[in-house]
Order: C-alpha cells, then sequence, then structure tokens
C-alpha cells in the first residue's frame, strides 16, 4: 500500500539536502557530511514509497529490491532520483505478460470403463420419475420427449416401464417411440444388407473379402441391438438373435481373435440354449484380453443356468476385489456372503 508520508519525506530531505551546504557555507567536510546523510536518508524514503507500486513478481526479493533502488538513485544525484520514479512507473504500467506454466503430466486413476455410477443414479432416477403416476402429466411427458435425444440402450428400458402406465397418452407416446427406435435400425438393416449383396458380388461369395466382413459385422451388431434394447420379442427376438450370431460367427472365421465378438457369440449362443459353446466363447473372449469384468458376470449366469451354484459362487467372488461394479454390488455380496 502507497504511503505518500514517504513521497513527501523524500523529496523534502532531497531538497533539504541541496540546501544544507549553501547553510554550512559551500564546499567545508561538514556540507559534504550533510549532504551524503540527508541524500542517503531520502533515496531510502522514496525507495520504500516507491517498492509497493511494483508487483509481487517484480518487488522480489523485497529488500535487495529495496536496496538497488536506494543504491542506485544514491549513486547518481538528481538523475538517479528521478530515473527510478520514472522506471518504477514504467514497469507499473507496462507489465510483462504473466507466463503460462507447463503442463503437468498425470497418471489416470484405474477404473472401469463399462460401469457409469453417475449415469446409473441418473437412469434410475428418471425411470422413478416416469413411473410416479403423481408427478404432472405434462411434465412427465416432457420428460419422455428428451429421451429421444439419448441413446436407444438407455431410452429403451425407461421408455418400457411406461407401457403399463395408467395414462394413455403416455403409453401410446412410449409405444410410438420404441416403434422409432425399431424403424431406425431395420431401416439401417436394409442398407447393410444392400452393402453386403454387393461387396458379395464384388469380392465373390466363396470367400469373404474386407467389404464383406465389415458389413457382416455391422449386420451383427444392428441385430444384437434389436435383442440388446429389447425392441423385438418373441419369435422375431429369436429370429435376431440367430441373424446376429451368424453374421458374428461369419466374421470370427476371418477375425477370430476378436474378443468382443468372442464375447457377443458367447451371449447369443446362451441365449439360444448352447451352453457348452457358451462357456467355450467366453473362455476364449478371457484369453484374447477382454477384462474380467466384462466376462465373469456372463460366465456366472450360465453356471447358474446350468445349476452348477458352486462355480457360480466361485465366479462372483472372483468379482468382488472388483470396487468398481455398483450395478452387480448387491448379486455379488449376496453371492459372497456379506
Amino acid at each position: 500500500m502507497l504511503n505518500l508520508k514517504f513521497a513527501f519525506s523524500a523529496l523534502l530531505l532531497e531538497i533539504g539536502a541541496w540546501t544544507g551546504p549553501m547553510l554550512l557555507t559551500g564546499r567545508s567536510d561538514a556540507a559534504l557530511v550533510s549532504y551524503l546523510l540527508v541524500h542517503a536518508l531520502a533515496c531510502l524514503m522514496l525507495s520504500l514509497f516507491l517498492l509497493p507500486l511494483l508487483s509481487g513478481e517484480q518487488a522480489k526479493p523485497r529488500l535487495p529490491m529495496l536496496a538497488l533502488m536506494a543504491a542506485f538513485s544514491y549513486a547518481v544525484p538528481v538523475a538517479g532520483f528521478v530515473g527510478v520514479l520514472l522506471g518504477v512507473i514504467v514497469l507499473r504500467i507496462y507489465r510483462s505478460p504473466a507466463t503460462q506454466g507447463d503442463f503437468e503430466s498425470l497418471q489416470l486413476p484405474e477404473f472401469d470403463l463399462h460401469q457409469r455410477r453417475q449415469g446409473n443414479f441418473r437412469q434410475a432416477g428418471l425411470r422413478s420419475f416416469l413411473g410416479n403416476s403423481q408427478a404432472p402429466m405434462q411434465t412427465r411427458m416432457r420428460a419422455m420427449v428428451a429421451l429421444q435425444y439419448v441413446s436407444g440402450r438407455i431410452a429403451s428400458p425407461l421408455l418400457r416401464t411406461v407401457l403399463s402406465d395408467p395414462s394413455e397418452d403416455l403409453r401410446l407416446l412410449a409405444y410410438g417411440m420404441l416403434d422409432t427406435l425399431e424403424k431406425r435400425i431395420n431401416r439401417t438393416i436394409d442398407i447393410e444388407m444392400d452393402a453386403l449383396r454387393t461387396a458379395r458380388k464384388d469380392e465373390g461369395e466363396l470367400t469373404p473379402g474386407p467389404q464383406t466382413i465389415e458389413s457382416a459385422h455391422r449386420l451383427s451388431d444392428l441385430y444384437w441391438e434389436l435383442v440388446y434394447q429389447e425392441l423385438v420379442q418373441g419369435d422375431l427376438r429369436d429370429y435376431a438373435i440367430r441373424e446376429s450370431l451368424r453374421y458374428c460367427e461369419l466374421v470370427l472365421q476371418d477375425r477370430p481373435d476378436n474378443a468382443q465378438l468372442n464375447l457377443r457369440q458367447g451371449r447369443l449362443l446362451h441365449e439360444i440354449g448352447r451352453p457348452d459353446e457358451a462357456a467355450a466363447a467366453y473362455v476364449r473372449a478371457r484369453d484374447l484380453g477382454l477384462p474380467a469384468t466384462r466376462v465373469l458376470p456372463y460366465q456366472a449366469e450360465l453356471c447358474f443356468d446350468r445349476r452348477d451354484f458352486a462355480q457360480a459362487r466361485a465366479l462372483l467372488q472372483e468379482l468382488s476385489q472388483w470396487n468398481a461394479l455398483p450395478r452387480l454390488r448387491p448379486i455379488v455380496d449376496y453371492w459372497s456372503g456379506r
């Protein structure tokens, strides 16, 4: 903070330093000593006044900076006094731009990409809100309309909870949105089927080429989406499962080391009641490097369906060492006896 007393004291002392020798009659030693002492005190007062004008970085270290300004103004009479004052004003007005520090490299924490705790809480909150018949109708309808901007994997189960709602308007809206999701995927399937036929015509039927494999991969994904989002039921669901499995196996003939497709093959085989082949597919998926948290739940489910409860318990106990499994935590705790 500026102290104007230092400024006035410096000015008066500097004037006194020059008038003192005149009062002491000229060029005597006493006049010189008087000038040097009063001039030194004036320089010190000037430095104390100017130091707060400097920014935090410019004024550090404080004592050496104070001594530098005092010494410069003391060594060069008048010009040094004025020069220090002008120099501080220039530094005050034309500050150097702040330098941005270098970025630091930090190691990312370990977490499971396939578990999203926050997203699950949001989904659970929206599910309870849509199922609350006491909530205002218009608000619930706006919430449902907002689901059209959400991924189908999230929107589909939420919309299905509304199909049994007492409000006919909400039920019709849910049916319409689910039908839109199904038609969107079916249109994409038709496009991919045309692309597959074109690729087979260009590359041959007996030896599938890269374009055929890519089209088959996308078709397996699309049919699996129909099943995963529960957009098809009954015979249509069985058909979608078999088609997804057929194209999945076609891709695996060319890319047997695809861990994700091996996992999907296991799930599809499990769905159609071929547990032994499903178990082998799960083992291949783990051997190919898929995280245990992705495969163990399906292996445990398969063991449960085969009534191999001891193996199911062992697999779930193996899962208990991972903490990033919020959705499976109640099941893991139950089978672990916690």
